[in-house]
């Protein structure tokens, strides 16, 4: 098959990439000169010419994430990247001679805008409020409509933290902190969180699922912090990181209420003593979705 991957040169779209090469051809779109196209503004390739080959399917992970948006213009930078790339994208796929089949777009489960709960579903209502998770929102709801319009498959995937080598975002923070010493478990590390192997996505799409619909992944174990943090010190030879009390945790999140520079805050720590796993039957039951373990599998 002949497929457009954008985000090529990301995170997940690395690990996705080498998938796909191995069984497709791939006309990459990233920010490296190791793509097949060098974008530097998704939000800007309408204008592209035409691919040569016939494309049978677009895989679209270009996007923006783990940033702390400080001011209005770093808030906007999620819209234009997440929502008017998703667009542009479009735009761009529109003209085409021959329009691709299906359309692979990788979502979140922030759109879901919850901070607690278990086994959250598809059909949960979508209260995400912040940038990030209003940018997917609206990529989501502008791809449904467009891929109906033209006849294109819309398959969105909605992903909870994706774990792979040298991972960026928290999960980044939480290995150098724990390499460092600097680490402190909360509450004995007992919240749980869904995640799941960027190497399973990548199996999924290599097999490009010619399906349409929104589909939760997980990896169907929802690991707690306990279990991730006794695997990366296992790995990195450390010792287990030492474990504060919640209720001294949260007095220190108040600390940090008041004063910005401080590390955590009182949303930083109900975030992490309070359970958010989501379901994935629907995956499991339509996708051929077949995860493995994070704590079993992962390698740091």
């Amino acid at each position: 098959m002949n497929i457009v991957l954008t985000g090529s040169s990301g995170f997940l779209g690395r690990i996705v990439h080498e998938k796909l090469k191995a069984k497709h051809k791939v006309l990459s779109l990233g920010r490296t000169n190791e793509c097949s196209i060098q974008v530097k503004d998704i939000a800007n390739i309408s204008n592209l010419p035409a691919p040569l080959d016939e494309i049978n399917s677009v895989i679209h992970i270009a996007g923006l994430a783990h940033v702390n948006p400080k001011d209005d213009e770093s808030k906007m930078a999620f819209d234009k990247v997440n929502f008017e790339g998703t667009k542009s994208l479009c735009f761009w796929i529109e003209t085409w001679t021959q329009k691709p089949d299906a359309f692979i777009f990788i979502s979140s489960v922030s759109v879901y805008g919850l901070e607690v709960g278990s086994g959250i579903t598809e059909n949960d209502e979508l209260l995400g409020k912040s940038p990030y998770a209003l940018s997917k929102i609206k990529a989501e709801q502008f791809l449904l409509k467009w891929g109906e319009k033209l006849g294109i498959r819309i398959l969105i995937l909605r992903l909870p933290l994706i774990v792979g080598a040298n991972p960026p975002g928290n999960l980044g923070k939480m290995i150098n902190a724990i390499r460092r010493g600097t680490y402190f478990s909360i509450g004995g590390g007992k919240a749980r969180k869904s995640m799941v192997l960027a190497e399973d996505v990548a199996n999924l799409l290599a097999t490009c699922p010619n399906i349409s619909g929104v589909y939760n992944l997980t990896d169907g174990f929802h690991p707690s912090f306990a279990e991730l943090e006794s695997v990366i010190a296992k790995q990195l030879g450390k010792s287990s990181s030492l474990n504060i009390p919640i209720l001294l945790a949260r007095l220190l999140g108040k600390v940090g209420d008041i004063l910005p520079i401080f590390p955590v805050n009182t949303n930083i720590i109900k975030k992490i003593t309070q359970d958010l796993t989501f379901f994935d039957l629907k995956a499991r039951q339509n996708l051929n979705w077949n995860p493995s373990s994070v704590i079993e599998n992962w390698r740091i």
